[in-house]
């Protein structure tokens, strides 16, 4: 226990000691926010090759990629797989707004993509909700009585964002984004295996990993990984706090997709400890991340083969 304590405290200082290497890169696509080359983010941090460069991307939702954004995602950077990590009430969410932006000659002008399918052609799609039902059953055994039963009318008459915001308000927004990502640990581990296991198989590489920000979710997997590879905390924590800036250009559209559901602005942000907490999360409980993808079922061969996979 003293020495997982002294290990974070060490990272917390290189983060803080090294915080001023974030900066806002420039924005590589017209549509799609937050992405990068997770093997050339952490080699460029660290100034050595440690992640094979050109397998591994992540990024904010695609979903309004133009026709070049689309045609630079599969020739410039040769991506074959996409990995969807949002919720079915996200997809939901995004069909509807793809139906409201089709009312809109200006838009359809900027952006002739929007006309065709959301989903890229040629692509090949893994929709994997990492927040699954034992996550969502988690969240609810949090709430009263009375919260549960507001809960489950709003979604019997059909006003499923209310209802998310009860659990947003009550559940969520104490939790924070630490203490989400435990939850995230502790009740989704087939849906985390399911993604790990998926990315060891060459057919799906080079694969972009998304959420809706890019940012949590996302992180989690990519930070799994990373732990696998033994890339220092600080390195992954630099990764991690990229997205900051990578969210800038829609932070106001953000914050009021994140308050509909009942949450505050540091929702929209990447607090500094994220991958210090849940790398010592992962220790406390589990002895490290390979004790805990035992309990969660991936085998030393997939860690093999991951390992393989992403190693420079």
């Amino acid at each position: 226990m003293a020495e997982l304590m002294s290990d974070s405290s060490d990272s917390i200082v290189e983060i803080e000691k090294h915080e001023e290497r974030i900066e806002v890169s420039d924005r590589l696509f017209q549509n799609i926010l937050n992405f990068r080359d997770v093997g050339k983010t952490i080699n460029d941090y660290l100034g050595e090759k440690r992640v094979a460069e050109g397998k591994l991307f992540r990024s904010a939702r695609p979903d309004d990629a133009t026709l070049l954004d689309r045609q630079r995602l599969r020739e410039e950077f040769g991506i074959s797989t996409i990995m969807d990590l949002r919720t079915l009430t996200e997809h939901a969410k995004q069909a509807k707004k793809r139906e409201g932006d089709l009312k809109i000659p200006a838009l359809l002008q900027s952006n002739d993509a929007l006309a065709g399918p959301m989903k890229i052609p040629g692509m090949n799609y893994l929709e994997i909700n990492i927040n699954g039902k034992g996550f969502e059953r988690s969240l609810l055994w949090r709430l009263s009585w009375w919260s549960f039963i507001k809960l489950v009318f709003l979604m019997l008459i059909g006003s499923r964002m209310q209802a998310i915001s009860i659990l947003g308000r009550e559940v969520m927004q104490p939790r924070g984004l630490i203490g989400l990502g435990y939850d995230s640990i502790d009740h989704c581990g087939r849906e985390i295996a399911q993604a790990l296991r998926s990315l060891t198989l060459p057919a799906n590489s080079p694969v972009l990993i998304h959420c809706t920000q890019g940012k949590d979710r996302t992180g989690l997997v990519v930070a799994l990984v990373l732990f696998l590879l033994n890339i220092p905390t600080t390195a992954i924590t630099h990764d991690y706090l990229l997205s900051e800036p990578g969210l800038l250009p829609e932070r106001e559209s953000r914050l009021k997709e994140i308050a509909e559901i009942g949450l505050g602005e540091e929702f929209a942000g990447c607090p500094r400890y994220w991958v210090v907490e849940i790398d010592r999360y992962l220790g406390e409980k589990f002895g490290g991340c390979r004790g805990y993808l035992r309990s969660i079922g991936f085998t030393e061969v997939e860690e093999d083969e991951l390992i393989t996979a992403f190693r420079a």
